[in-house]
């Protein structure tokens, strides 16, 4: 269930699907569209239209599709435990040395924060492997696509979330921009969420289900 090409199927509608939010979102920000639906603004938070919102209901979706294959973790506490850990350990971690007195402009805490979204990332991948595995897949055909966008819409200044710059970032050129907050994030910190959100979601859902009592065999 969990080779590459049941991997691909499993997560070919899902991507599809997230896929058209991409696009839609993007069309709604270029066409100035509501902001609460479609926020233009540095980071685009808040937007109800995106693609974030989609990851705790497809977690539940290959959770259950995993477990009902007989995939589903041995015991599911322990597999709760750990995505929690992995996702809490960005923000513990990274707004406490803030807290501290890292500078939250400064590249050092952009640093800390990649690293600690991809160690993250592997605690939440550990926590049931068979599906780390489908969400890390899903996160990638989710999330390149994005990264895509962002370049060219960097490239074109076409004034969405996609290229504005947080109002701190110093002037560099269009690919810099990019890889700072486009190529880097996207790849590293969005992963670390769909991986970690997903997998909280979809072991909940196994435990709620009642499947949890399936042999894990990833």
């Amino acid at each position: 269930m969990t080779n590459d090409v049941s991997i691909k199927k499993l997560i070919l509608v899902p991507a599809l699907i997230t896929l058209a939010v991409t696009l839609l979102r993007l069309t709604g920000e270029l066409m100035h569209w509501s902001k609460a639906l479609f926020n233009p603004a540095a980071g685009g938070g808040g937007a109800i239209v995106g693609i974030a919102w989609l990851v705790p209901v497809f977690g539940i979706y290959f959770g259950l599709k995993l477990a009902g294959a007989g995939l589903a973790p041995a015991a599911v506490g322990p597999a709760i435990g750990y995505s929690v850990l992995g996702f809490a350990l960005l923000p513990a971690v990274g707004f406490g040395a803030v807290k501290l007195g890292l500078s939250p402009q400064g590249f050092g805490a952009f640093a800390l924060f990649i690293v600690l979204a991809i160690v993250g990332a592997v605690i939440a991948y550990r926590a049931w492997p068979a599906l780390g595995r489908v969400l890390l897949a899903y996160g990638l055909a989710a999330r390149v696509p994005v990264a895509i966008v962002m370049l060219a819409a960097i490239l074109g200044n076409w004034g969405t979330h996609y290229d504005v710059a947080p109002p701190n970032l110093s002037a560099m050129s269009p690919i810099a921009k990019w890889l700072l907050i486009g190529l880097l994030p996207q790849l590293t910190i969005w992963i670390w969420f769909t991986i970690a959100v997903g997998a909280i979601f979809g072991a909940v859902a196994v435990a709620a289900s009642g499947r949890a009592r399936h042999p894990a065999t990833a």
